[in-house]
This record gives structure tokens, C-alpha cells and sequence, in this order.
């Protein structure tokens, strides 16, 4: 094929737009993705390089394939689709089929609103005996220049920990096996320019929207040009299709911009989008850490009286409520009000929080059982495990099998009768251990991870149609189960059960390179760490809790009067910029001092914006740092003014504008606040300073 042959077939997809992708439809096999962005006469620069959306060893590839399966005599193991038509309108759709193999592919692609990509393929089996299907990735290229990548490890209480390194010919592969999207799980996987941070650098990335096993990877090679994407982990046998049978990959959601923050950028105007979107999410107080199992109504009364005084919104009883759970070695899966704890059932409560005027939320873990239940009593066989075992037990509990009918039927009546009796608002879902042995009894044995997961989102949308009004949260373990396919279907994540602000700043700083902070849970913890017993200023943990989902996580029957006059001042603080922070552009400054942390939201419109500068620890030099302000008017002035805790000592040698103070303020332009931005000086540890900035009056 001679290059102007290429131009003419050229597909640019979407038209415009920051990630669009630049394809070419040779005479034979599938659209080869060229690059990501550029003009479509690009194509004539980089003919001979670029890679199909799924890679096949048959059109001279010795990459990881795409597709990866076999019939059980061993043969279409390795296929050559040749496209049958290609549909660039609205959606961006490849038909191609393998007659020899039996197998027809469709690709999708489709714009996603903010400017990013998702695609998935859909495998069908249209030969006369089974298929058994071991994987099937969505593939894209990346540039020679983009030698970085960038992904995520971590654990419970510490997720989303960031790490790099240099991508070198050969494979990078990260597998996520534990039935959920995970504690440690690479989230996202980048690749850019070296060097890439958050304001600039060119930067690609892709992203897996399942809550199941799954697969992120990067691949250069000597001979070919270096890609990236993921799929979904299938376990041995997982998925054989019949004759006729289909299977539909996850989206693969596909990032590109210049640094960082407009990658988070795209996807969160993606998630403003969704009809599942909180709108306004609501201050909410969980009493976990202020009551754990010990429920006494007259204590949680108390808790909602001075919950309402200060203006929470909602009230939330976590564990401990039903059957005999009074500690977490029983009673999961007995889904019924305690008669024990609630003799009157769970309606004292429900009304009081209720006539205080707060919503009323309550916490399940519906798809796990402890041993000491009744329900595993009953039904032993319910759970997930391989023949002949029961799996190794996590937090004295298993995996109650939602792909049998009558384990998910069981599920759905039980939730659905406990929100049918309260007036309840908000559910927050748990899922506190991973899918260890994830076979059914009901199959054999055989692996259900896939259909597992399926299940969870079967049920969740069921409960959430027979309960419009309930807003609905993804926890596991915290922040186990935070992705692109969940976010469709609920309202809220508990971040991280890591409620040390401390801790929490890099934790919130990085999940919301995935996720818009209306999202993600973030509340203010006792003033002594339950976890690292760290102790912290009220309004250190105040300020980091404020730029997300805002709440408490604290006994504030233990509050000082003090204490709560300056919650309330929290809460009326986060309600007034509610507006800002949760529609707003999230910006992360590349500050050179580890010790500095400086972050901030700025309105769609460059109105005006909200700035955190965050002294961690000690700073090691007395220079100070600049933060940069992008996204304003450039030709319109600004005043700056100190916003929420000010300490006039600890702040006298001020942002290079000495006069700045609790009502005094400051006009400079977009452009220099843009260009040169604003010179912070050093202040004490654990401290946060917040500047608050607007156009100026005229």
C-alpha cells in the first residue's frame, strides 16, 4: 500500500477532542490505531508503525496477543481477523471476523464526555464447538518519547501509594487476582515523557472500569513501537463459549493530554455527567469510630443531637445492628434487626435522626458470611470455594456465591426488607476480604469472578430501582473497590479506612487522579488517630477532609464546646464552597519541597478558586515554594484572601503580599497568578493554610 492510499483511508475518531484516535484500515486485517491525536495526513508521518486495538501474532506481531484462547482440540489459537466494515458516526465501531477460527470480533469505541476514550471488544463464537477464552485486552500505541510509566501500589490504610519507573523493551504486567479492584491495585497505568508531572509533560494512560480481576500492561519491543492497555483477568476455564455465545470485555477507558491533572480532568467531567452523579453530596457523620459495636440508643441519640446542632447532614450506624454481630467473628449474612441490641428494632433511631432533620444511612456487607451464622448454618454449601476445602478464612469470613439464584435472591430480599422498613437514605456497602478460591459449588468448582462480579452489580442495581431515594457507597476494606465500572452505580467511596489526615493527603491526592472529589469519603477523624495515633489539630484534619466528600469519623459526645463551635465553622465553610470544590477544575501543584503539599479546585468558569498549601513535616530550607494558578482569566484581576485557618505569626513574611489577612486581601491578574504564581513561605508542621480566590469587584 503506497502512503497516499493510507491518507485517504485514514479514520479520525473523535473528530476533535484531546484524546482522539488516528486510524488506518489496511487492504487486509484490522484498523491499525496509528497514533493518539494529531491530523489525519499524520498517518503518512507514521505508516509503518501502530498496532490494531487487539494485537495478533498473524499479522507479524510477537507482542502479548490480544486475544488469547482455544478450541478443545487445540486450534484458533491464533487468529487473523479481516474487517468486514468500519462505522466512525457516533460511536466508533470495527466489524471483523475470523471464518477459519469460527470467532467474530466488534470493537467499540466510544467519546466519553470531558475528552477521554473507553473501548472493549466483543468476542463472538460462531463455529460449531466450544471456545475457551483466556483473555482479550484492548491495545493502543504510545510515542517512543513516553519511556516513564507511572502506576499505584499500596495496602489497606495506605492505597494509591505512586511509584515509577523507566519502561525498557520487554513487558510490564500487573495482574489484579483478588476479585475486587484491590487495596494494591495499579488503578491506572501511565506513560509519558520523563519527567511528566502534574501541570505538564505528554502523558497517555489507561484504566480498567471493572471492580473484578484484571489486567493493566505496557510493552516495548526491539522491532516494534511501545503500547500500553489492560483488560479483564479470566481464571483457568473461567469463560468457554458455546456456539453462538458472546462475551463483552470491560471498557478500557484511554486518557492523553499534557500532565497529570488533565487526564483526572477528562475522566471527572465524565463522572458529572452520569445520572448516578451526587449532585450535592451531604455532610455525613459515621459513627464506626465513636460507638464501633457498642450500640446504646441513648449514646447514639446523643451523637445525632449534637450532629445536628453543628449541621451534619446524615447520620450513619455502621456494623453491629443485626443478627449476632457484636463483634466481627459472627452474624454476617444474618441480615434482620438484633433483637438483642434493638429491641424496638432500629425505629427510635431512625425517627429521632429523622425529626432532627438529617438523613438516616446504614452500613451492609451483604456479599459475606461468617461461619457463626445462622445463614452458614443452613447453608454451608452457599459460599465460594473449590471442592474438597473451605478457603482459608480473612476477617472470620467467606464469600457467599452470587451466581447461585437462591443465595442472590436470599441477598436482595433481606436488604430490600430492612430499607422497605426505615426510612433510610444511604446505604454504605462493605466488602472487607478478597475472592481467595472464587469456584461454585453450584458449577463444580469452577472459577466465577467474572460472573461474580456481575452479580454484585446485578443486585446493587436491582436494590438501587426498588429504592430510588437511597444514595448508595462503595466500600471494601475502604478503598478496595474504586473504579470506572462502579462509578456508574453509586454515589459515594469510602476513601481509605485511614482517617489520619496525615496519612489521608496523599492518599486523597491520589485517588483523585481517578475519581472527582464529590466522591470520595473524607472526614474528619478524633483528634487522636485510631489508627497511627498520631494527634492533630482540629483544623489540619478540617481543611483535608474539606475537598472531599466532607464528614466525621470522631465521638463528638467527647468534643469540647470549643471543639464543636469550630466544626460548625467547618461545616458552614465546606457548605459555602460546596458549589466550587465539587464542579470545579482539581489542580496539583509540582512542588519541589517534599515537605509541601499544595493542591486546590478552580471554577469551569475561572471565576474564582480555592488553594490549599499543606506543610507536612519540617521544611529543610527557608525558600519557601511557588504555586501556580492555571485555569483563570488571564486578562481579568483576582483578589486573594486568606480563607479558614490563619495563623498571622506563623504567616507574617505572607504570599509576597504582605497586607494579606483574615479580611484584608490582595488584586493580582490570572496571568501573573498563572505565569509566576504564588510565593508561599515555610510555616509550621501539620498546618494547611487555605487562600481563597475571586475576581475582584470592579
Amino acid at each position: 500500500m503506497q502512503l497516499d492510499e493510507v491518507v485517504s483511508q485514514a479514520v479520525l475518531f473523535p473528530p476533535s477532542g484531546p484524546t482522539r484516535l488516528l486510524l488506518d484500515r489496511p487492504d487486509d486485517g484490522l484498523p491499525i490505531v496509528r497514533r493518539i491525536g494529531g491530523p489525519a495526513d499524520a498517518v503518512a508521518l507514521t505508516a509503518h508503525r501502530g498496532t490494531p486495538l487487539l494485537i495478533e501474532h498473524s499479522r507479524g506481531s510477537y507482542a502479548r496477543p490480544g486475544l488469547r484462547g482455544h478450541r478443545g482440540d487445540g486450534t484458533a489459537w491464533s487468529t487473523r481477523f479481516v474487517t468486514r466494515s468500519v462505522d466512525a458516526s457516533d460511536t466508533l465501531v470495527i466489524e471483523a471476523a475470523d471464518e477459519a477460527a469460527g470467532l467474530e470480533l466488534r470493537t467499540e469505541v466510544e467519546a466519553m464526555t470531558g475528552g477521554a476514550l473507553r473501548a472493549r471488544h466483543v468476542l463472538t463464537n460462531t463455529g460449531r464447538d466450544d471456545y475457551i477464552l483466556d483473555g482479550l485486552d484492548v491495545t493502543v500505541p504510545i510515542p517512543d518519547r513516553c519511556i516513564e510509566l507511572l502506576d499505584f501500589t499500596g495496602r489497606h490504610e495506605r492505597e494509591r501509594t505512586p511509584q515509577r519507573h523507566r519502561l525498557d523493551d520487554g513487558l510490564w504486567l500487573r495482574e489484579t487476582r483478588r476479585g475486587r479492584t484491590g487495596l494494591e491495585a495499579a488503578t491506572l497505568l501511565a506513560a509519558g515523557v520523563p519527567g511528566f508531572g502534574f501541570a505538564a509533560g505528554e502523558v497517555y494512560a489507561v484504566h480498567v472500569a471493572d471492580s473484578g480481576n484484571s489486567v493493566l500492561r505496557a510493552e516495548r519491543g526491539p522491532a516494534e513501537g511501545a503500547t500500553i492497555g489492560g483488560g479483564e483477568l479470566l481464571l483457568p476455564g473461567e469463560i468457554v463459549l458455546a456456539p453462538g455465545g458472546p462475551y463483552t470485555s470491560p471498557w478500557v477507558v484511554v486518557m492523553a493530554g499534557q500532565g497529570l491533572d488533565e487526564l483526572a480532568a477528562q475522566v471527572h467531567a465524565w463522572q458529572r455527567s452520569l445520572p448516578a452523579h451526587p449532585r450535592e453530596p451531604l455532610v455525613t457523620l459515621n459513627v464506626w469510630e465513636a460507638v464501633y459495636f457498642d450500640h446504646d440508643l441513648d449514646r447514639l441519640k446523643t451523637i445525632a443531637d449534637r450532629a445536628a446542632r453543628i449541621g451534619v447532614e446524615r447520620f450513619v450506624l455502621d456494623d453491629g445492628w443485626f443478627g449476632s454481630r457484636r463483634h466481627d467473628r459472627a452474624g454476617l449474612g444474618d441480615w434482620w434487626v438484633s433483637p438483642d441490641v434493638w429491641p424496638d428494632g432500629l425505629g427510635p433511631l431512625v425517627d429521632h435522626v429523622r425529626a432532627l432533620g438529617m438523613q438516616f444511612g446504614l452500613w451492609f456487607e451483604p456479599e459475606m458470611v461468617n461461619p457463626d451464622s445462622d445463614v452458614f448454618r443452613e447453608h454451608p454449601d452457599w459460599i465460594l470455594q473449590v471442592p474438597g476445602r473451605i478457603p482459608l478464612e480473612h476477617r472470620h469470613q467467606q464469600v457467599l456465591d452470587l451466581t447461585r439464584d437462591e443465595v442472590w435472591t436470599y441477598l436482595r430480599d433481606s436488604l430490600d426488607a430492612v430499607l422497605s422498613a426505615y426510612d433510610i437514605g444511604f446505604v454504605k456497602w462493605d466488602h472487607n476480604r478478597d475472592l481467595l478460591e472464587a469456584g461454585s459449588n453450584a458449577r463444580g468448582g469452577a472459577a466465577v469472578v467474572h460472573e461474580q462480579n456481575l452479580g454484585y452489580l446485578r443486585l446493587l442495581d436491582d436494590l438501587r430501582a426498588r429504592h430510588p431515594s437511597v444514595a448508595w457507597e462503595s466500600c471494601a476494606s475502604g478503598g478496595g473497590r474504586i473504579d470506572l465500572g462502579v462509578v456508574e452505580h453509586v454515589q459515594r467511596f469510602w476513601t481509605s479506612d485511614m482517617t489520619d489526615a496525615l496519612s489521608r493527603q496523599q492518599i486523597q491526592r491520589w485517588t483523585g487522579q481517578l475519581i472527582a472529589p464529590e466522591y470520595l469519603g473524607a472526614h474528619i477523624s478524633s483528634p487522636t488517630s485510631h489508627q497511627t495515633g498520631r494527634t492533630l489539630p482540629l483544623d489540619f484534619r478540617a481543611a483535608t477532609a474539606l475537598f472531599g466528600s466532607f464528614g466525621i469519623e470522631w465521638d463528638i459526645t467527647q468534643a469540647s464546646e470549643d471543639e464543636l463551635a469550630q466544626l460548625a465553622s467547618w461545616i458552614e465553610r465546606f457548605k459555602r464552597f460546596r458549589p466550587l470544590l465539587h464542579t470545579g477544575r482539581v489542580v496539583r501543584s509540582d512542588v519541589a519541597d517534599p515537605s509541601v503539599l499544595a493542591h486546590g479546585v478552580i471554577a469551569v468558569d475561572g471565576s474564582e478558586a480555592l488553594l490549599a498549601h499543606v506543610q507536612l513535616d519540617e521544611a529543610a530550607s527557608n525558600r519557601g515554594v511557588e504555586v501556580r494558578v492555571p485555569g483563570l482569566r488571564r486578562g481579568a484581576d483576582y483578589e486573594l484572601r486568606w480563607e479558614g485557618p490563619v495563623d498571622l505569626e506563623a504567616t507574617s513574611h505572607t504570599i509576597g503580599i504582605d497586607e494579606v489577612g483574615p479580611s484584608g486581601g490582595v488584586t493580582v491578574s490570572g496571568a501573573a497568578l498563572a505565569d509566576v504564581g504564588i510565593w508561599l513561605p515555610r510555616c509550621r508542621p501539620e498546618t494547611i493554610r487555605l487562600i481563597h480566590v475571586q475576581l475582584a469587584s470592579r
